[in-house]
C-alpha cells in the first residue's frame, strides 16, 4: 500500500491511486480534453464493455446461495442402492449450492408477472466436483426432439419485424406441433405465472440416470418442492402486480432472505428401472410427459435451503453458467434426445456468452482443487494446474511429471444399444392424453382462468389456426375443445386485431390506442 493511501482509497484497475475522480485532464477549465487521460480512458473503456451478451433464453433471473442436506436415504432405501453420487451418501452431510431461478422469453429487465415458464437451475459444488441440476417449474416441455428448440423459442420470442412477441405466431407453431398440448395447458392455467420465485416447484424435466457401485443404472426424475407452499396468479392479477411492480419475485427473493426468512425446497426422485417400459401408453424418455405419483411414487432424497444473497448481482447472478452435462461420478444421462440436444447447447452458449475460461470464474468454478491440461483463451488469469505438475507438461499421458488419471470409484455403466440409425419419432407419442387429465385434475377456477386465456390470444389467430389447436384440445378433452370453441365463437373481435404482445395478456390492442386518449398535453420548453 503506498505512502498517500488507506484501506478505502480508490485505484484504478492497474493499482494506481486515483487523487481526483470528478474532473478529466483539459486545457484550461473549460477544454477541449487532452487524449492522455488515462484515468478517464480505462474508466469509460471498462464501463462500454460492462455488458456480456445478454442469454438468448433465461435472460431475467435471481439468484441465491445456501446448501443442500442428504437425507441419505431414497424412501426407507439407503440410497447406495441406486447411486454412488457421494453427496447423497450420508445423512446430514451438507454440499454448497447456488441457485438461479429466471423467466426464458424475455429480457433481461422484463416484469417479472409475464406468462411463461421459469427456469430453477442448481449448482451443487460437491466433492467430486460440480452438478447442474437445470429445469424449470412446470415439469414438462413443449418439444421431445431438439432439432425443433430454434424454432419454438424464434415462434415465442418477438416478431422480427415489429419486435413484439405475437400470439399468432406462437399459436401458429403450437397447433402444428401436437405434443406441445400438454404444455400449452400448463402454460395458459395460473402455473404460468407463478406468484414468486419462492413458491414455485422445480423440476429437472428431462429424465437422468443413477448408477450405482456395480455400474447398475435406473431412470430417474427430480422434483423440487416448495416448503413455502405452492401460489400462483390469474392473469388480471398479474397485470396488477405489474403495474405497481415488475420486480416483484426477485425483491420477494432478496427481502426473504435478508430478512432470515431462509426458503427452503425438498428433494423428491421418481425411479424405474432402466428400460423401455412396454407396459405404459408413453416414453418414459418423453418429456412431454409426467410420470405419475400413483405410478411411480415420489420419494424424498434431501432439502435444499437458500440462505446469502448475492455480494454482485453480475458477478454472480448474470455471469452464473450452468449445463445438463455437469455430472459427477455416479450420475449419467439418460437417452432422452432433448437432453442430449441441450447437454450440448448449453455449456456451448457460456462459452460463447462468459468466455472459454467461464469455469474460473468464481461463482461457477468447483470448490476443490482443478487440474486439466486446458490453457489459455480470452481472459485466462490463471494456470488450473496441480502443485507437482511439471508446468512444461500440458498434456496426457506423460512420464515426467504430467497429469495422472483417477481410479474409478465403481464400476462403468454399460447400457446395451443397437438399431438402425435414422430421423423418425418415438413410436409412443400420446400427444394428447396427459393433457387431458391435466385439464381434467385442475380444479374450476384453473380451468376456467384457463380457457379464458386462451380464448384471449387466440381469438385474433388466423381461423385455421384456431381450428388446428380446437381439434387438439378436443383430441385431448372433448370438454375442453369445446370450451375453447364456444370461447371464440363469443369472443368479439374486430377481424383486423391482432394480439401483439405479451401472450395471454388483455386488451393489448387497447393499450397502445389507450396511451393516446388519457394522456395529457403540453406545452413544449
Amino acid at each position: 500500500m503506498g505512502t498517500n493511501e488507506t484501506e478505502v482509497t480508490l485505484t484504478n484497475r492497474q493499482g494506481h491511486p486515483v487523487t481526483d475522480n470528478q474532473n478529466i485532464r483539459t486545457v484550461g477549465n473549460r477544454g477541449p480534453t487532452t487524449l492522455e487521460n488515462y484515468d478517464f480512458l480505462e474508466k469509460i473503456s471498462h464501463f462500454d464493455r460492462e455488458r456480456i451478451p445478454e442469454r438468448v433464453v433465461h435472460a431475467r433471473g435471481a439468484g441465491a446461495h445456501g446448501y443442500f442436506e442428504s437425507y441419505g436415504t431414497v424412501g426407507d432405501e439407503p440410497v447406495s442402492k441406486y447411486t454412488r453420487a457421494k453427496l447423497f451418501q450420508e445423512k446430514g452431510k451438507k454440499t454448497p449450492v447456488f441457485v438461479r431461478f429466471s423467466s426464458v422469453v424475455h429480457g433481461g429487465h422484463s416484469p417479472e408477472t409475464l406468462r411463461d415458464p421459469r427456469g430453477f437451475a442448481v449448482k451443487f459444488y460437491t466433492e467430486d466436483g460440480n452438478w447442474d441440476l437445470v429445469g424449470n417449474n412446470l415439469k414438462i416441455f413443449f418439444i421431445r426432439d431438439p432439432l425443433k428448440f430454434p424454432d419454438l423459442v424464434h415462434a415465442f420470442k418477438p416478431d422480427p419485424v415489429t419486435n413484439l412477441q405475437d400470439g399468432e405466431r406462437i399459436f401458429d407453431f403450437v397447433s402444428q406441433t401436437p405434443e406441445a398440448t400438454h404444455m400449452v395447458t400448463f402454460l395458459f392455467s395460473p402455473w404460468g405465472i407463478p406468484a414468486n420465485y419462492r413458491m414455485m416447484q422445480g423440476s429437472g424435466v428431462n429424465t437422468y440416470k443413477w448408477v450405482n457401485k456395480e455400474g447398475k443404472g435406473h431412470l430417474v426424475k427430480y422434483h423440487w418442492e416448495p416448503k413455502q407452499g405452492i401460489r400462483n396468479l390469474t392473469q388480471q392479477e398479474a397485470e396488477d402486480i405489474q403495474a405497481k411492480n415488475f420486480n416483484h419475485a426477485t425483491q420477494d427473493l432478496y427481502e426473504a432472505i435478508e430478512s432470515g426468512e431462509y426458503p427452503e425446497w425438498e428433494l423428491f426422485v421418481q425411479i424405474i428401472s432402466d428400460d423401455d417400459h412396454p407396459e405404459l401408453d408413453y416414453d418414459p424418455l418423453d418429456p412431454t410427459k409426467l410420470w405419475y405419483k400413483e405410478d411411480v411414487p415420489w420419494q424424498p432424497v434431501g432439502k435444499m435451503v437458500l440462505n446469502k444473497n448475492p455480494e454482485n448481482y453480475f458477478a454472480e447472478v448474470e455471469q452464473a453458467a450452468f449445463g445438463t452435462g455437469v455430472l459427477v461420478d455416479g450420475l449419467d444421462f439418460s437417452d432422452d434426445k432433448l437432453l442430449q440436444g441441450r447437454t450440448f447447447s448449453y455449456s456451448d452458449t457460456q462459452r460463447y456468452r462468459v468466455g472459454s475460461n467461464y469455469l474460473q470464474l468464481p461463482i461457477n468454478a468447483p470448490k476443490k482443487h482443478v487440474a486439466t491440461n486446458q490453457r489459455d483463451g480470452q481472459m485466462e488469469y490463471r494456470v488450473d494446474r496441480a502443485p507437482k505438475q511439471n508446468p512444461h507438461v500440458n498434456y496426457e499421458p506423460s512420464i515426467i511429471g504430467g497429469l495422472k488419471e483417477a481410479s474409478q470409484s465403481g464400476e462403468d455403466h454399460t447400457p446395451y444399444v443397437e438399431g438402425e440409425v435414422k430421423r423418425e419419432q418415438i413410436e409412443r407419442t400420446n400427444n394428447f392424453k396427459q393433457a387431458g387429465e391435466t385439464y381434467r385434475r385442475f380444479s374450476n377456477f384453473e380451468r376456467d382462468e384457463l380457457i379464458s386465456n386462451l380464448v384471449d390470444t387466440l381469438k385474433s389467430c388466423r381461423k385455421e389456426i384456431q381450428e388446428q389447436m380446437i381439434e387438439n384440445f378436443t383430441n385431448a378433452d372433448p370438454e375442453y375443445g369445446r370450451r375453447v370453441a364456444e370461447g371464440l365463437q363469443s369472443a368479439k373481435t374486430d377481424e383486423n386485431t391482432t394480439h401483439r404482445g405479451p401472450i395471454g395478456s388483455t386488451d393489448t390492442e387497447k393499450a397502445v390506442h389507450q396511451a393516446e386518449e388519457v394522456s395529457h398535453p403540453s406545452d413544449p420548453y
